[in-house]
């Protein structure tokens, strides 16, 4: 399983509905750190298979899904669980730090 790309539209649908805890990045195409927890995230997506979902917000195509989780830098990260936030974090990071933090979130 890949990451999956998430717009304002689809926002509730793929993340506050989903069966699954989803990990969500807030990101942009000219953010450096977002660019280098790509890849990883791409990894862990295809890792954690069918129990986390991993989705990408462009944050310059789809203001109003980062608006309204109060994004002001990005990469922000949010883990949603049961439709709710249980954990968000800033800033880029090593894979295994992200691993460590979604399995302590879910």
């Amino acid at each position: 399983m890949s990451t999956v790309a998430v717009t304002d539209e689809t926002f509730d649908a793929e993340v506050k509905n989903s069966d699954v805890p989803v990990v969500v990045d807030f990101w942009a195409e000219w953010c450096g750190p977002c660019k280098q927890i790509g890849p990883a995230l791409e990894e862990l997506a295809a890792e954690y298979g069918g129990k986390v979902k991993i989705a990408k917000v462009d944050v310059d195509s789809n203001p109003n899904s980062a608006a309204a989780m109060g994004v002001r830098g990005i990469p922000a990260l949010f883990i949603f669980k049961d439709g709710q936030v249980v954990s968000n974090r800033a800033g880029a990071a090593p894979k295994a730090a992200l691993q460590s933090w979604i399995d302590e979130s879910i």
